[in-house]
């Protein structure tokens, strides 16, 4: 994507000062940026590098004052952080639009299988009986798309994602490489031998529009009914979600986090990585928790901030943990106290 400084400055509501007319090719970071790439300046840290960067444009918030004279032509936003998403997404954009608009020759499309208009399906990838795939998707090289699923428009499934049977996928969804969608919930039963024997698990998994899955995360089917992942929701890569678990509008969740069965997470949820969610559980509305925090209880209050395990509230977790740094000299401490006790 060639652009001129000019013209992105229309497309994000910029004002220009410099020269409008150069060419930008493609973003970088403010360190490594080179000639026709445009980067940004947000963080005060990182000033510096703007007195030295190569770049050919850099995004500055309005209110930006340079302390010495600079090379590139400045674009004046109201929001750096904001611009640069929406830039991002616009390059991103373009570069899925390049991609053909064909199935592979090297693919395998079963013929009772639905593809809309402009639909791309990439090399060794499997589209089973009766699946659907809507308008303006691209399934990317050796994926797996199993008998009777449902996947909506404008998608984009990377490669050697797998969506097993029957389940669905909403519009305008990102899953990511190795993401594993329907797989069988861990269920099984000891008998009096005290062996497990294995509960079939024949619901699916249902994705809302405007989902991202990351790269490498699960989502077990039902054991019955549907897993539940609403609108909105992003999942961060190699996350575990079990079985029957329902996860609320826009929440996100950061990598190596495990949710077991049958547990709901509400809306506007922010997990970090390594959580651990026991099964059977409600989490409120707009809960926070921290990295590695453990959850074996109800969250019954919409709102909180908690950390630790078993989790409790985030300001008391920060002071505990300062408290266990200094444990060994209170110990100390006190071995001196009941040495002179003693005597």
């Amino acid at each position: 994507m060639q652009i001129t400084a000019a013209a992105l400055a229309q497309l994000i509501d910029a004002t220009v000062e410099g020269d409008p007319d150069v060419v930008i090719t493609g973003p970088a970071r403010i360190e490594e940026a080179t000639a026709g790439q445009i980067t940004f300046l947000a963080n005060p840290a990182y000033e510096h590098h703007l007195y030295q960067t190569m770049a050919t444009a850099v995004l500055v918030s309005r209110e930006f004052q340079p302390k010495t004279s600079i090379r590139p032509t400045l674009l004046r936003v109201d929001n750096v952080y904001e611009t640069v998403s929406g830039l991002l997404q616009v390059y991103q954009q373009d570069q899925v639009a390049t991609l053909p608009r064909q199935v592979s020759q090297h693919a395998s499309v079963a013929d009772s299988a639905v593809l809309g208009d402009e639909v791309r399906v990439g090399k060794f990838t499997v589209v089973c009986e009766r699946a659907t795939i809507g308008a303006g998707t691209v399934v990317l090289d050796q994926v797996y798309i199993g008998d009777g699923v449902r996947i909506g428009t404008n998608c984009l499934i990377h490669p050697g994602a797998r969506i097993l049977q029957g389940c669905v996928i909403g519009d305008n969804c990102v899953l990511h490489a190795n993401a594993v969608i329907g797989s069988d919930g861990f269920g099984f039963l000891p008998d009096g031998e005290g062996n497990y024997r294995k509960v079939p698990q024949v619901g699916k998994v249902v994705i809302e529009d405007d989902v991202e899955i990351g790269a490498g995360t699960t989502i077990d089917r039902a054991t019955m009914g549907a897993t539940l992942i609403r609108k909105g929701v992003k999942l961060d890569n190699l996350i575990q979600v079990g079985h029957n678990v329902e996860i609320g509008p826009n929440t996100v969740i950061a990598a190596q986090a495990g949710i077991a069965g049958s547990t709901k997470i509400g809306a506007n949820c922010r997990i970090g990585g390594q959580v651990g969610i026991a099964g059977h559980l409600t989490v409120a509305d707009g809960t926070n928790l921290q990295a590695q925090s453990g959850v074996a209880r109800h969250i019954k209050e919409t709102n909180q901030a908690l950390g630790g395990s078993p989790a409790f509230s985030y300001r008391d977790y920060v002071k505990s943990t300062i408290l266990i740094g200094r444990l060994p000299d209170l110990y100390r401490r006190l071995a001196r106290i009941e040495k002179k006790v003693n005597e």
